[in-house]
């Protein structure tokens, strides 16, 4: 069949993340049956409902069919009322439980969806970090809300659907069979059409539906950093080559969609010709059998009529079955999270001591490209580190080594002689956290974001670790105290007091060790600085590595590291390197002149 060749894609411009993968067939198989074991008892339920709505949809023919043939033979009582009788009470039937088959189709989709929803955000926040940093916000964006919203449509409707239709039309099937076998074989006549129109259709359609869906992700990725680094863009006056990636993103989106129009603009005159000749076939062999005397004309009415009822089931199933496809796709990108092997890590491993050593760490974010190179220190407990140096020069990576987000690409981390990336996730949290620019704040009250950091927190400790973090006085403030909703739909709060949020949260979890990454940048300088000084008496005591932009904070450290080019050139204090008279005494020259 000769038409539209699927569009190539131009990997001209890549996306500055790494996506997370599309699940394998045999992980969508495996979740789909997992889900129908979930709510088997209500499966069975809608397809026992819609047995009987068929069944009752049948009378009609039935009964039509009989009258014909009472008519042909000249019989003159007719039994009109007790038809026309029987007739309503089918209608009734059937319309109480077509009913109930759409509520507990709805129903039941409703519940999948949830399982499905929620299996996803317990699998994604369980997996490591440094994944879904990689992984950046435009593709899980687009998996949690476009592709949700695909699977919403099928979940609620597809699925329940796709099931009363092959019911319903195996069920048709059955009740020709029982009265015409001759025409049940001429039902068959259009089966190869529709077998090679589908076959045609479904090889090409799945990949087309998934290269439309990365297509889009690629589309939301580029959009999504754009926004986010639109004072960056501006600065370095890069307008004009994000706009240019933004339209090439766009018109491999769109090849893809007009590709996928097309097949359906070839299937669907397929399944009505199929229409055409499963009607056509019927009423032109079951006429010659009529003709012939070998089934009466009685039977051929109700086949007829029957043939006539396969169209809704059948394109019932073709539709629901097309949207099945393209819902299959956004399933695959949804549960290949579950093809990430969570690091379960060594639940023997335990820390001895609280000592923060690298040994010749290597890293980097992609094959053969190093960000940091042969990085080795000794933070002791207690000690401020501060982290400085030019941007770019690996001090975030640096920081996240040392939370054990990532795991380096050779050398060790260590926390009291356990390397970090071998510890299970949670034990890591324990001890060590990590705290950057970009802190969020949950749709709930103030209590329950405070809360997520220890659940048996109590109000007073809540109050504490606000007044830590200097934002007990606005907190005081608002109308409900604890109990204000914050977040969308609540009160919104200033990034600041988000920020302050964040640091509280940090209090209450009581870390031993903290990784700050520009914590209070959100903050105006004086305020940052009172801050800070708030915190030292939270944060006496602890192990604190800063990642230092305003250099107040490395004057205050106990120890300073100069981070450039992904090496470690400068170690010491704040008095030490002044006078050695290297990078950083220049840096602090220039930022405190």
């Amino acid at each position: 069949m000769i038409g539209v060749a699927p569009p190539q894609y131009d990997p001209a411009a890549p996306t500055t993340a790494t996506t997370l993968p599309v699940g394998a067939a045999s992980t969508v198989r495996a979740y789909v049956l997992e889900l129908f074991r979930r709510h088997r008892r209500a499966f069975l339920l809608l397809i026992a409902v819609n047995t009987v709505a068929v069944i009752a949809s049948m009378v009609g023919p039935y009964l039509l069919g009989d009258l014909v043939e009472r008519v042909s033979d000249g019989t003159r009582q007719l039994r009109l009322g007790l038809t026309v009788g029987l007739f309503a009470c089918a209608l009734v039937v059937q319309a109480s439980f077509v009913q109930q088959v759409r509520l507990r189709g709805a129903m039941l989709g409703e519940r999948m969806l949830a399982d499905l929803r929620e299996d996803f955000l317990v699998r994604s926040v369980g997996l490591p970090p440094g994944v879904l940093e990689r992984a950046g916000t435009g593709d899980l964006l687009s998996r949690i809300t476009t592709d949700i919203d695909r699977l919403a449509n099928a979940m609620r409707e597809a699925v329940p659907q796709l099931a009363i239709g092959v019911v319903w039309a195996l069920l048709l099937l059955g009740g020709l069979v029982v009265t015409a076998p001759p025409l049940a074989a001429a039902v068959l006549i259009a089966v190869p059409v529709l077998v090679l129109g589908c076959r045609w259709y479904f090889r090409r359609a799945p990949a087309g539906y998934r290269s439309e869906a990365a297509g889009y992700a690629a589309v939301a990725g580029v959009l999504a950093e754009t926004v986010d680094a639109g004072h960056t863009i501006e600065a370095h006056r890069l307008g004009a080559r994000r706009v240019a990636l933004s339209e090439l993103r766009i018109e491999q989106w769109t090849a893809w969609e007009r590709y996928t129009l097309w097949l359906r603009s070839v299937l669907f005159p397929v399944i009505n010709a199929v229409h055409v000749i499963v009607l056509g076939s019927v009423l032109m062999i079951g006429g010659v059998f009529v003709l012939n005397g070998w089934i009466d004309v009685g039977r051929m009415t109700t086949g007829a009529l029957i043939a006539q009822m396969l169209v809704d089931p059948v394109n019932l199933i073709l539709r629901w079955y097309d949207e099945v496809q393209v819902a299959q796709v956004s399933l695959a990108r949804l549960v290949g999270v579950r093809d990430i092997e969570p690091e379960a890590g060594d639940a023997a491993l335990v820390p001895e001591g609280r000592a923060v050593h690298a040994d010749a760490v290597r890293f980097g974010y992609r094959e053969g490209v190093d960000v940091l190179r042969d990085i080795s220190m000794r933070v002791a407990p207690g000690t401020r580190l501060a982290l400085v140096g030019p941007s770019g020069a690996g001090k975030s990576t640096l920081g996240r080594l040392l939370a054990g987000i990532y795991a380096p690409r050779a050398g060790r981390v260590t926390l009291g002689n356990a390397e970090l990336s071998r510890m299970p996730a949670e034990r890591v949290r324990s001890h060590v956290a990590l705290v950057n620019q970009e802190h969020h704040v949950f749709v709930g009250s103030l209590r329950d974001n405070l809360l997520l950091a220890r659940s048996g927190a109590e109000d007073a400790e809540l109050w504490a670790a606000l007044g830590a973090v200097d934002a007990d006085g606005w907190a005081r403030g608002l109308s409900d105290g604890l109990d204000t909703e914050v977040g969308s739909g609540g009160l919104a709060l200033t990034p600041a007091q988000a920020q302050q949020i964040a640091l509280a949260r940090l209090v209450l979890a009581d870390p031993h060790t903290l990784v700050l990454d520009e914590a209070t940048s959100l903050l105006d300088p004086r305020a940052a600085r009172h801050l800070e000084r708030s915190l030292a008496s939270v944060l006496d005591g602890r192990t604190v590595v800063a990642i230092a932009h305003r250099l107040h904070t490395a004057h205050d450290a106990d120890v300073i590291a100069v981070v450039e080019s992904g090496r470690i050139s400068e170690l010491g204090s704040h008095d030490e390197l002044v006078a050695a008279g290297g990078a950083y005494a220049a840096l602090w020259r220039s930022w405190h002149g």
